[in-house]
């Protein structure tokens, strides 16, 4: 399923008008601890994707891999009620498996925040499609392509 995936994050930058960024890491990428060894960067420049849900709706923060997602931070950014969201509905609502959900191509668009705490740094790396795939961005390009609202999201600040 992950070659789909990343052939879909792929066309999704290209149609965002986003170089074609995404390398591949055996090692594997499926923590923001992992994907930062991989890459060769801090923690806090990997931009991980956690998806709640609303309902039937997928709220998506992409956060400093370095933070705590707060959800009483999420539902006052985005008026929605969340929980987590289990692997499959995951995988059945953004086309994604848990550790490679991408900021952009979805199955189905979610509701977007990106972490205010990205903004700090001059490159960040998001999932693309699969637990062995980033790709490098800047926090504006990353919240341009991901169509997201910038937003206090962080745990215990």
């Amino acid at each position: 399923m992950s070659g789909g995936s990343v052939e879909r994050v792929r066309a999704a930058l290209a149609a965002a008008g986003h170089d074609d960024t995404v390398q591949a890491f055996p090692e594997g990428t499926r923590s923001a601890a992992d994907a930062a060894a991989a890459v060769g960067c801090e923690v806090a420049q990997i931009a991980k994707s956690i998806v709640f849900r609303a309902g039937e709706r997928a709220v998506l923060v992409v956060a400093s891999g370095a933070n705590r997602v707060d959800t009483a931070k999420v539902e006052a950014a985005t008026g929605l009620k969340v929980r987590r969201a289990d692997g499959g509905w995951v995988r059945d609502v953004t086309g994604f498996a848990i550790g490679g959900v991408a900021p952009l191509g979805h199955l189905a668009p979610p509701v977007v925040l990106v972490d205010e705490d990205l903004f700090a740094l001059d490159r960040v790396w998001a999932a693309a499609g699969s637990p062995m795939h980033v790709f490098a961005t800047t926090p504006g390009a990353l919240l341009r392509i991901s169509g997201g609202t910038r937003a206090d999201v962080k745990e215990g600040a």
